[in-house]
């Protein structure tokens, strides 16, 4: 059972408002969203950068998103693995887009990827992340 964008937007508000505080969901299609990560003062890092927790916070919550998009509504879906590449220097100044795509959707685990951008300098990617989630049972 899939999950529409403004369904996961209610659920989130009900059950983890505090996710959308500095994040907005753009799209959830097939298999895949796109949300913006707002930088704010505390995201930056010496050297006029973005940190590396505020990018995989976006992975994670676009992963987590792109699932809900996809299996329905399922709170206890929960992160296994992630790994990050970093792959250039973010514009601290500038807001950055999520782009996940779900890899691999199995019963159990979910697989996806997440492809981080500078918002205004969409042509190269400033980080790459894969990970894998859990998916309760069924009952």
């Amino acid at each position: 059972m899939q999950s529409t964008k403004q369904d996961i937007i209610k659920f989130l508000q009900q059950e983890f408002k505090p996710s959308l505080q500095r994040c907005s969901i753009e799209d959830v299609s097939d298999r895949s969203a796109s949300l913006i990560w707002h930088v704010a003062e505390n995201d930056l890092r010496p050297g006029n950068t973005i940190s590396g927790p505020t990018m995989m916070t976006l992975a994670d919550f676009a992963m987590y998103v792109a699932i809900l998009g996809e299996i329905g509504i399922v709170g206890l879906a929960v992160t296994t693995n992630m790994n990050i590449n970093f792959l250039r220097k973010p514009v601290a100044g500038q807001d950055l887009r999520g782009i996940c795509k779900l890899i691999k959707v199995g019963k159990a685990l979910i697989v996806a990827e997440v492809w981080i951008y500078s918002i205004h300098q969409m042509e190269e990617p400033v980080a790459h992340v894969t990970g894998t989630y859990s998916i309760p049972p069924r009952r």
